[in-house]
């Protein structure tokens, strides 16, 4: 597996990237990326990206956060992008627990960050990525000054019974089905689609964008989960549904919500969200699933609360509370509302 940068649009792809394969300590090889803006940095931004993604959708973030001043590193998870493959199908998205995730942070820390970015550091992860830095957050374990965490894997959206749907899932691992595709899953990229119909974003260029990275390059996709990815996933959710989760949490955190959204559950979001010890959410009417592949209107929000909160002051959450213009407050009423910048 190659472990090179893709083709890129030359506009989307800023200079000086450095690309490094690091090793985890159960022995797999993974891709990570970082860019430097040199000794004026304010800190580094770490993008931890959703399931089946991969570094180069991210380039256009990675242009705005550089602009702002911040050095970014990019990590792609085991199992998908340019990082080692765990199953004899590459297309399979495969994984047995999401604490195995944590490995792949532990090591992207070791020999990225810590040799090479500078403090302090900061965390923006979007869904599965978001839910695997609660998880660490939650363990104790975040090496984060701040997280900003986008529409994160809290609940699924759209099941009927949740719990049939665990124990479906469970009783066909055990069957000896774990390494096979979800029900009518195939290895055909979600990006290679077809923009009508997508749940992701009401932005056809940006999908349109992240489709031809994916024709440039075909093996940096993966098709769709595996059975044991969605056993793990579940067992990850129902750990989210214990009132005293939340509560675990001591690092500042931010929590975007996407008002549209067809694949993660907004009112568990901000449910979730509500009982953080130090956070807040907004929920962004309108938006879908991908709020950074979103269209302007969209993304402007979301960069407006990121720059409130990150690099922030001393009291990071407090600060968002001293910005005039309030965004529309989320569907469940219960969460206080953040304020944006107009």
């Amino acid at each position: 597996m190659t472990m090179d940068l893709g083709p890129i649009e030359g506009r989307l792809s800023p200079p000086g990237a450095v690309v490094a394969r690091i090793e985890t300590k159960d022995g797999l090889e993974l891709r990570a990326v970082r860019w430097s803006v040199g000794r004026s940095a304010k800190g580094t931004v770490a993008i931890l990206q959703g399931r089946a993604e991969f570094i180069e959708k991210y380039c256009e973030v990675v242009g705005e956060l550089l602009a702002r001043g911040f050095d970014v590193a990019l990590l792609d998870w085991r199992g998908q992008g340019h990082s080692d493959r765990l199953l004899r199908n590459p297309r399979k998205g495969h994984i047995r627990h999401f604490r195995t995730y944590l490995a792949d942070l532990d090591a992207f820390e070791a020999e990225v960050l810590a040799p090479f970015c500078p403090r302090p550091w900061f965390a923006l992860g979007h869904s599965m990525g978001g839910a695997i830095l609660l998880d660490q957050a939650h363990a104790g374990r975040s090496p984060f000054e701040r997280l900003v965490v986008i529409a994160p894997m809290i609940a699924l959206w759209g099941l009927r019974w949740p719990r049939a749907a665990r124990r479906l899932a469970w009783c066909l691992c055990l069957l000896g089905f774990g390494r096979a595709f979800i029900p009518g899953g195939s290895g055909r990229s979600y990006m290679l689609r077809g923009f009508a119909g997508n749940v992701l974003t009401s932005d056809p260029e940006r999908y349109a964008r992240t489709a031809g990275f994916v024709e440039a390059d075909p093996d940096v996709a993966i098709g769709d989960p595996t059975i044991r990815w969605v056993d793990a996933a579940f067992r990850l959710m129902r750990r989210f549904e214990a009132f005293e989760f939340p509560l675990a949490i001591s690092t500042p955190t931010l929590v975007v919500a996407a008002g549209r959204d067809k694949v993660t559950d907004t009112r568990a979001i901000e449910l979730f969200s509500s009982r953080l010890r130090c956070g807040r959410c907004i929920t962004l009417p309108g938006a879908e699933h991908e709020i950074l592949m979103e269209r302007n209107i969209f993304r402007e929000q979301f960069w407006a609360a990121f720059d409130a909160f990150v690099p922030g002051l001393p009291d990071a959450v407090e600060t968002v509370d001293a910005i005039d213009h309030e965004v529309p407050a989320p569907t469940s009423g219960s969460i206080r509302p953040l304020r944006l910048p107009a």
